[in-house]
Order: structure tokens, then sequence, then C-alpha cells
């Protein structure tokens, strides 16, 4: 999963960056609202976090401006203005969740993983599928016998993408964009190696290879 993040305090964002790559995330980082603008509508991000006190732009003048062109990405207002009708004006510009500062990292983690599995219309909170688990704390998939197979973080964001989209073929060019950051290696073949390394961890029938298409994860075996 691919995230932006739209924050001027450069020490926050740096240590929210580093804590949200931590957590299987990829995370692309904006100082400025008309950034973080251009970037929200020119990326294809999972969801973002976006803070209201920007230094050029109010953060709910670039939520109104991504409402206002049809961009529905999920977005988790982060600001320090937290009275309730600040958070009314933020809900009625579009956002989806707000979260006031200071706050603690396991509670944004918390929320954010809320909010995507809602956009993805996913209840359950587990990804499963028959015979695997991906355990998203602990980054490894979770065999039938209950044995743990640990996961790089490439091969951890690759694999939660494909499970979060299941039973659909997905291009490479959307893994690649949604498995790397801006400013990350994009060669969408590095994709077919970590293709390979996954059907090598929870089995070759599980991706399937669609010419013209790119891959497909099978919900069941």
């Amino acid at each position: 999963m691919r995230l932006l993040l739209v924050e001027d305090d450069r020490s926050l964002s740096g240590a929210l960056r580093e804590s949200l790559g931590r957590a299987g995330y990829a995370v692309d980082v904006a100082y400025e609202g008309s950034e973080g603008e251009y970037l929200g509508d020119e990326e294809p991000y999972d969801a973002i976090i976006l803070d209201l006190g920007l230094p050029d732009r109010s953060g709910l003048d670039v939520l109104r401006s991504w409402r206002g062109k049809n961009n529905n990405v999920p977005v988790l207002i982060l600001t320090a203005w937290d009275a309730w009708h600040e958070r009314v004006d933020g809900f009625k510009a579009g956002a989806d969740d707000y979260l006031g500062k200071p706050f603690h990292t396991p509670e944004l983690i918390a929320r954010l993983q809320a909010l995507i599995r809602r956009s993805n219309r996913r209840p359950q909170s587990q990804l499963r599928a028959e015979g695997l688990l991906l355990d998203e704390d602990q980054q490894c998939v979770v065999l039938d016998s209950g044995e743990r197979r640990p996961l790089t973080g490439t091969e951890f964001r690759l694999l939660r993408y494909l499970m979060v989209h299941p039973d659909k073929p997905l291009s490479k060019s959307r893994l690649t964009e949604h498995v790397y950051e801006y400013d990350g290696d994009k060669d969408s073949n590095v994709i077919e190696v970590y293709i390979k390394r996954l059907r090598q961890l929870i089995g070759p029938e599980r991706i399937e290879t669609r010419r013209g298409q790119g891959y497909l994860f099978r919900s069941r075996a």
C-alpha cells in the first residue's frame, strides 16, 4: 500500500514516514499544500494523511480541490486544530477520518488500516485466503499448518496488495505504483522477481500470470 503524507513539520513527517515504513507502507511526503495537491492528483495513493495548517495553502482547500475533481482517495486529517466545528468543516470538505495532535502513532496506523479496509469494502480485520493468513503486524504469511514464513518489506507490500484485490488481474504497472514510493525503483521487471519469490513462499498455484494483463491472486488454491 502506498500513502501520501502532507505535513510541513519535517521532524514529525520524518518520524511518521519511518514508522509507517516499518508498518509496511510505501510513503511519499509533501511539505506544502500545493505539492501535496499535485501528488494527490497525479499518483494512485491508497490513502492520504493531510495536515490542515500548511504554510502555503490550507489543507481544507487542498481537500476541497481533490473532491471537486472527483478524486475520492481516502483522506485522514491530521491537525492541531481540534475544535469540534473544525472537525465538522473537515468532514464537510470530504475527509474520511480525523485525528488531532498530539496523537499516538499506533492509533494513526490502526485508523489508516480501517480506512483502507473500508475503501476496499473489506469488513474483516485480517487478510485471509483459503489456507493463508497475512499477519500484518508481524509482516509474515501463516500457512494452514501454522508455519510462519517471514516476508521482506517489498514482498509484504506486494502480497498485501494482491490479497486486497483477490481474483482480479493486476497489471505490473499498477502493482509497481502501489508498492514503491515516488522516488523508488519502479522498474516493473523487478515485480517479476518478487512474484517468483512469493510463489516459492505460498505456492506457485496462488499467483497466476495473465498474459497481457498481469498477475491474479487466487483466493482459493
